[in-house]
């Protein structure tokens, strides 16, 4: 496997990837209207958006993208990995690319855990510094934690 940074090309793939762990992980632990509000806002153009920004990669090997992640500054947006490779290091070896990225400009890294990934995040060294929450439709509510980890 080799994180490698993504380009336009393989935008549907990545499309993929967020809708398939979208709609299988989050309906286990937030309403159907919060799984929706994700699989929105993670939209063709919102991906594109980040491959151009430089800030999006894949976890590939042997014609196979399993995962990806994308940053913004010391912020770290996203991190998905297809559901049969989850528990395989996946995560954690996108997060190290990350991490190591973040840390040659910054000395934190920060992000917005969603519940699915804060386990995963807590192992890794990240302390919960605050709590979000955003209202939507049908009085559903997604919250999630604000983490943040010295790099």
């Amino acid at each position: 496997m080799e994180y490698i940074t993504a380009v336009s090309s393989m935008a549907d793939a990545i499309y993929s990837i967020l809708h398939t762990t979208i709609k299988t992980v989050y309906p286990k632990y937030y309403s159907k209207e919060v799984a929706d509000f994700f699989c929105r806002h993670h939209s063709k153009e919102h991906i594109l958006d980040g491959i151009a920004a430089g800030n999006m990669g894949v976890l590939a090997g042997e014609g196979i993208i399993y995962g990806t992640g994308c940053f913004d500054n010391n912020h770290i947006t996203g991190v998905y990995v297809l559901p049969c490779y989850q528990g395989k290091g996946c995560g954690s070896h996108i997060m190290d690319c990350l991490e190591a990225e973040i840390g040659k400009k910054y000395d934190k890294a920060v992000l917005d855990a969603s519940l699915p990934g804060v386990l995963l995040y807590e192992h890794r060294g990240y302390k919960t510094v605050g709590h979000g929450f955003y209202e939507l439709e049908n009085d559903a509510r997604l919250v999630y934690e604000i983490m943040e980890k010295f790099l």
